[in-house]
């Protein structure tokens, strides 16, 4: 077993250190000394090799490098990335990728500097780590002595979950057996931010509670920021790292980032792939999953055209013509750009992000760009009041489309009179392009999404006849407002119950088959949801009846259809079952892959028998 000596303090208020030796022989050595003065410096040493932490940063001399977990979120490089295993960033002292080869380069030049700010900017926001080695077996010019550290500890350091654990010991364990040489040392030293960890730590406990914050906590969050005035770039990346981390995101992020690394590796991307990023996409509105955890991985389709089929680009050869010729008129944009052309625009936009193709955000860019160009050179001012025309347009697709989404799949979703007038809002404005349009946008399309759930239809529908209705002088606002947190309430009473008679009867549901049971039961279960505050009420029978119902097609479909279907790949039963069962889709999904994982089944198993499914 390894020895080790280990000093902690704080060179501020915001920085703390540890510095960790650790070795055979570790408590034997002399391996550091102190400045005094206001500007006072810790050195800590050995042979050929120097690490020194002052009030603005660190120096570093001889061997080693630094190191940390990747952030979700942060640009990470594209060969980590698709390694799929790699989850720490490594940073050696003197060492270059070679653009060409991709190979590393080492030089003898290792020694430099970095402050404080920059190192929490490049690094991980919270914690980073820096490290030298003394050992026999790393002797040599610097170069060589980094090549042979990289090849022995390197795949260990960047994939060790250790880091991101902030498990020194396992980490220190780890890096001692490969070394194998009883002479050596290891020089560990970890930095954190206190700032930004007070700031992280708010926010995971915040969030883990219930999955979104609520407006006081965030004014609490805000409280720390500008106490502690970390920046807003800083905020969000420690907030889409926590969000990422939370069990149930991470699963569905990660299924999604698996896919888009396989189609990175093929150069390619099917129509299975891109129904499973899609149905991924709407599972993450469902379960309250931020936008922002896919916008990274995005990234890796974005500049590779391979990954996009032909015939889903035709459409922006359309909108280019569109956005170029705007400029080639000295009328305003609003009136250089007829009402048929704006609804081609939103079409597009909504195929965009459809396919996860930022092209067209990319053009919209290139289109404001050309817009500063002509008002530098003197244009109208009309042509930036008329640029915002189409800006408005886009912002109330933006405002549309999540609001609809996310009363389709979502249930417990925030239902107020202000977000139907919202709706109701912008329904004129589309409809003023073209009757129906906002129809066309938003409701159609999703009304023959095989993933939309019961509840999730009636409140679309609700919505879309009550603003017809309001638009009629039949219905109030506050009166489709009503209606449709009526839904609500029953959906999560309908979710209460399930989750709550499930477990009960799910393999035993012979026990309860008859009314006299049913009731019994029925009576167990209403008492427990009062007895948690959960229900103020007696639980409706017909509710009641659904949910038994429910637990006995699910009972039927794992023991009696589900073996059948792996077994003969018959996708048209499992169709024909998902079809006339009325179950949720995405409910008999997380069965099927709860069933596969229990079994230790291939899941790619099952997506090829969804392949014509989705």
């Amino acid at each position: 077993m390894h020895r080790d000596i280990r000093l902690h303090g704080q060179i501020d208020e915001r920085i703390e250190y540890y510095a960790i030796v650790a070795g055979d022989d570790s408590h034997q050595r002399y391996f550091f000394n102190a400045a005094e003065g206001p500007g006072r410096e810790l050195r800590f040493f050995a042979p050929g090799n120097e690490f020194v932490l002052g009030p603005g940063g660190i120096r570093h001399e001889g061997n080693g490098g630094s190191f940390c977990e990747y952030m979700f979120g942060v640009d990470q490089p594209v060969p980590d990335l698709a390694k799929g295993d790699v989850i720490n960033r490594l940073v050696m002292y003197g060492a270059r990728m070679e653009e060409e080869s991709g190979n590393l380069i080492f030089d003898d030049r290792t020694g430099g500097q970095l402050g404080f700010e920059k190192m929490f900017f490049e690094g991980n926001a919270v914690v980073n780590y820096f490290f030298f080695i003394s050992s026999a077996r790393v002797t040599g010019p610097l170069r060589r002595q980094q090549e042979s550290i990289v090849r022995t500890i390197g795949k260990t350091l960047k994939r060790s979950a250790a880091v991101g654990e902030q498990d020194e010991n396992a980490l220190i364990a780890e890096v001692l057996a490969l070394l194998s040489d009883p002479t050596a040392l290891f020089f560990l030293f970890k930095l954190i931010n206190v700032h930004h960890r007070e700031y992280h730590d708010t926010f995971r406990r915040l969030y883990f509670r219930n999955k979104k914050i609520a407006d006081d906590d965030f004014a609490m969050l805000t409280a720390v920021a500008a106490r502690h005035d970390i920046d807003r770039y800083q905020q969000e990346r420690i907030r889409i790292d926590v969000m990422y981390k939370h069990p149930a995101n991470r699963r569905i992020v990660d299924e999604y980032k698996n896919i888009l690394i396989g189609c990175h590796r093929k150069g390619e991307i099917s129509r299975l792939e891109n129904a499973r990023l899609t149905r991924l996409k709407t599972l993450s509105v469902r379960n309250k999953i931020p936008g922002a955890l896919f916008y990274t991985l995005d990234e890796v389709l974005k500049n590779d055209k391979k990954l996009v089929a032909p015939e889903e680009q035709d459409y922006l050869s359309d909108i280019r013509q569109i956005l170029e010729g705007i400029f080639l008129t000295e009328r305003d944009i609003e009136s250089s750009i007829d009402r048929e052309d704006m609804a081609r625009l939103l079409f597009a936009k909504k195929k965009a992000a459809e396919n996860r193709d930022h092209s067209f955000e990319e053009l919209l860019l290139d289109a404001s760009r050309l817009c500063d160009e002509k008002m530098r050179d003197g244009a109208e001012l009309a042509i930036i009041e008329g640029f915002s025309y189409l800006i408005t347009f886009f912002d109330r697709y933006d405002t549309t489309s999540q609001a609809v989404n996310q009363l389709a799949f979502m249930e417990n979703v925030r239902i107020t009179e202000e977000m139907i007038r919202s709706l109701l809002g912008n329904k004129t404005a589309f409809d003023s392009l073209r009757d129906g349009l906002f129809d066309e946008l938003f409701i159609a399309g999703l009304l023959e999404n095989k993933y939309l759930g019961r509840y999730g239809r009636m409140k679309i529908t609700t919505l879309r006849r009550g603003l017809a209705e309001i638009e009629l002088n039949r219905l109030t606002v506050t009166a489709v407002m009503e209606q449709l947190l009526t839904i609500d309430r029953e959906e999560r009473l309908a979710i209460l119950l399930l989750s709550h008679v499930r477990d009960r009867i799910r393999n035993f549901y012979s026990k309860y088959t008859t009314r006299a049971d049913q009731q019994a039961l029925r009576r167990e279960v209403n008492e427990e949801l009062i007895a948690k505050k959960l229900t103020d009420g007696n639980v409706p029978d017909r509710l009641f009846d659904e949910t038994i119902l429910t637990i006995q097609k699910e009972a039927v479909y794992l023991h009696g259809l589900l073996p059948r279907i792996i077994a003969d790949r018959d996708t048209a039963l499992r169709e024909d079952f998902l079809e006339n069962s009325g179950l949720d889709r995405f409910y008999v999904e997380e069965l099927e892959r709860e069933y596969f994982e229990l079994n230790e089944l291939d899941l790619e198993e099952l997506y090829q028998i969804r392949k014509g499914l989705s």
